[in-house]
């Protein structure tokens, strides 16, 4: 039968179905779907929404409630065959397989017998994925509707979801046990650089030494009202020298990571990778965006999109081992890596390709190791099974990835801040390939932003004490 426009309803009364007439929808399984599934049902199962717990069980990933596929049949028979007016009466159900994120539901209804004297209908119920594989079969009972209807879909609001406070509390539950970390925080003589010190350290995160003109950092502080009666203060001339103090502070041990303040991204990072500091390894420095987002059925990593501004081959190779080791230190045993470019395939007009087969390669070969990779991935394909699986991508990596790692930094910059302040995710930042952690805050961070970055300073810090950078 025909499908009826998106914005119109039509029935088919009692006296208009055949038996064999049949209705369909399709339907990709989405994260959000899910969600939004278990906001409304209650049913909280981690099987259906947490991606750590469900790669540990017999399906190895997240799966569907059941009755989700339930509730599109019921969609089918409400919307379509027989359509508004129908009245649901009975519903059996068997689940035969399980339904990933990503899949694609192929939804259909038939009429098997028709009931005249109650206008009774019975219809086979099936659900098959892209595979053709039955997913669910089952048989409804309705009465049909007797009379024609046209109505034109209501309009549904529109649900928003935010990443919630999941992520961070998770962060937060498991470096509480670890304890206070010692933290250099350098130059914080702005409101907000500040606060973010004192916020973590209420948090119980981090026991800050605050590097900056004591003069100035008391004015900050009066203006507010805070007292920095019992903090540590490193009294220096100006944004420069707190920069230098605080990295050799870090290279005698004397503190166990750094965090930014009003001072520029540039300085601090010169100051901390000057050869004399003794504070670089034998990686390249990069930062790591730890980023959650509704739509994305785990915590994933974007790097880098703040340092590196044109990194070539041998330093993206160094961007990719760092977030390796950041994924591995917040419990990914071997993550997912996806290179990104602006399309799937390689091309030798596109650098960005180029380089994303050599990593490939390059892992292949050993040089890159504890993670797969895949690349060229464009984002859709990246991060949707379903995209991936229109291309025809056959992919461990595809559609599920842990980390992304951009071609540049303005790439990447922009996704993390689209992502961020269109897309809901909240964010956590974190400087790798130093021998102490880095955290760079900014001015417009949240304040959850900050605190997340300092959880993820002291799990780094102590993950660097059984294996240090």
């Amino acid at each position: 039968m025909n499908t009826p426009a998106l914005d119109l309803l039509r029935n088919r009364t009692f006296d208009e179905i055949a038996v064999g007439e049949t209705a369909t929808l399709e339907r990709t399984v989405t994260a959000a779907d899910l969600q939004l599934f278990a906001v409304l049902s209650g049913d909280l199962n981690p099987q259906h929404l947490d991606a750590q717990f469900a790669a540990s069980t017999r399906f190895q990933g997240v799966i569907a409630h059941g009755m989700f596929g339930g509730a599109l049949i019921s969609a089918v028979l409400g919307t379509r065959l027989p359509g508004p007016g129908t009245i649901y009466l009975g519903q059996t159900l068997k689940f035969l397989a399980p339904v990933h994120i990503g899949d694609v539901l192929r939804v259909s209804v038939t009429v098997s017998t028709k009931e005249a004297n109650h206008h009774r209908l019975t219809l086979a119920c099936r659900c098959l994925n892209q595979d053709g594989k039955l997913v669910i079969d089952g048989e409804a009972q309705v009465m049909a509707p007797t009379e024609r209807i046209e109505w034109r879909a209501h309009q549904l609001p529109e649900v928003r979801l935010s990443a919630g406070p999941d992520g961070q509390a998770r962060l937060l539950a498991a470096v509480r046990s670890l304890g206070a970390l010692k933290v250099a925080v350098v130059h914080p003589c702005d409101d907000v650089s500040l606060e973010a010190a004192l916020q973590a350290r209420a948090a119980g995160l981090i026991e800050p030494v605050l590097v900056a003109p004591r003069a100035r950092l008391q004015a900050v502080a009066d203006a507010r009202g805070w007292d920095l009666t019992g903090l540590q203060v490193e009294d220096v001339e100006h944004s420069h020298a707190a920069a230098e103090h605080a990295a050799a502070m870090a290279a005698r041990g004397d503190v166990q990571a750094l965090m930014k303040g009003s001072l520029h991204t540039d300085e601090l990072m010169s100051a901390v990778l000057d050869p004399a500091a003794g504070l670089r390894t034998k990686r390249r420095a990069s930062h790591c965006f730890l980023m959650q987002t509704p739509a994305y059925p785990r915590p994933f990593i974007i790097t880098d999109a703040a340092l590196n501004i044109t990194p070539s081959l041998e330093q993206k190779a160094d961007i990719v081992r760092n977030a390796i080791e950041l994924a591995q230190a917040i419990g990914v045993a071997r993550p997912k890596v996806a290179i990104l470019a602006a399309v799937e395939t390689v091309n030798p007009r596109m650098p960005a390709t180029l380089d994303a087969a050599a990593l490939c390669k390059m892992a292949d070969r050993g040089q890159i190791a504890g993670a797969d990779l895949d690349g060229p991935l464009a984002f859709d394909n990246a991060v949707s099974i379903a995209a991936a699986r229109i291309k025809g991508i056959q992919s461990d990596v595809a559609g599920q990835a842990d980390v992304l790692v951009v071609p540049d930094l303005e790439s990447g910059n922009m996704l993390a801040k689209q992502l961020e302040y269109l897309g809901g995710a909240a964010s956590a930042g974190i400087v790798l390939g130093t021998r102490v952690p880095v955290v760079l805050t900014s001015r417009a961070d949240s304040a959850e932003s900050r605190i997340a970055s300092c959880a993820l300073a002291v799990l780094l810090a102590h993950h660097y004490r059984s294996t240090p950078p």
